[in-house]
């Protein structure tokens, strides 16, 4: 093995038995891989709607220092990289012929890796979206409180759920499909979800909390219907889940918000959620093939397999 190496596999078990203590050091930042690995571990490639897995993981001299992971043919998502390691894993990618949709990663990892990606591949990136990443400090319920009551959503709101977390993928300009169909393949299938009702029993607002893993739970989604903006629901559910993590024994409560939407980081930090990072993913475009030049008329040959 070089002096840094990264190790590739398919195998889930097979990389968290090199790379799961390193993953389990960093619990808020790993917060996704942490949730996406566990997922594919339980329940296979069923659990990420039967992609065939690409998992890496850095290695110097037998210590863990990064990883990635994307489901072909997905994106990438990657650990915290110093410049020449973003280099050296996207010319190691681009020489196995890996084509990237997107890269996923803390913000300054992201960008290293965009630029080393234009560089090996000559695709274009474009900053898709920003994110700040968020742990729960103090948790400091909403005043004033809104009306109402929270709920654990069950099989009879399911068709609700479907149509609220199609409409939540919309408004963040997610690309998926969410009906009965396709359901367990998506990534809100696995999550925890509580509803606020007003006092009739109106539903106005959820959030969907992820499971468990290695003492950390990410709150996500968290939806309220545009017309029902403005009065509070949206605080009271999310304080209802965070104190329902803490309570069922979460160390860490997460959640990521968009880094354009000043009324949501508000409201996270009145709840007493504290900015850790920020995150960032670029997708890539990449050249049009070029035409290729008219060959030119072969004489006819009377053995046409000569």
């Amino acid at each position: 093995m070089r002096s840094a190496d990264w190790c590739l596999t398919d195998d889930v078990d097979e990389f968290l038995a090199g790379a799961g203590d390193f993953l389990r050091s960093r619990l808020v930042v790993h917060t996704s891989a942490l949730s996406v690995l566990e997922r594919l571990r339980v329940l296979g490639r069923a659990g990420v709607g039967g992609r065939v897995p690409v998992l890496g993981r850095l290695e110097e001299a037998g210590e863990v220092g990064a990883f990635f992971y994307r489901f072909l043919p997905g994106g990438l998502t990657v650990s915290a990289l110093t410049s020449g390691q973003a280099d050296g894993l996207a010319a190691r990618l681009a020489a196995l012929g890996h084509s990237l949709p997107f890269v996923s990663a803390d913000h300054d990892t992201a960008a290293a890796f965009a630029e080393a990606w234009s560089r090996h591949t000559g695709a274009t990136p474009v900053l898709r979206v920003r994110m700040h990443l968020y742990r729960l400090g103090t948790l400091t319920p909403p005043d004033p409180f809104p009306a109402g009551r929270g709920r654990i959503m069950g099989e009879a709101d399911h068709e609700h759920l479907m149509r609220w977390c199609r409409e939540f993928a919309a408004d963040v300009g997610e690309d998926v499909v969410v009906d009965a169909r396709s359901w367990a393949g998506t990534r809100f299938a696995e999550k925890r979800y509580t509803l606020w009702e007003t006092p009739d029993g109106t539903p106005v607002s959820m959030a969907g909390v992820n499971p468990m893993v290695a003492g950390m739970v990410r709150v996500d989604p968290v939806y309220t219907p545009a017309h029902l903006r403005g009065h509070g629901y949206a605080g009271a559910v999310t304080a209802a889940v965070s104190r329902a993590a803490r309570a069922a024994g979460a160390r860490e409560v997460v959640l990521y918000t968009n880094a354009a939407n000043p009324t949501s980081n508000a409201l996270y930090r009145r709840l007493g959620y504290v900015r850790v990072t920020d995150w960032a993913v670029y997708d890539f475009s990449y050249p049009a093939p070029e035409a290729a030049a008219p060959e030119a008329a072969a004489p006819e040959a009377a053995d046409p397999r000569s």
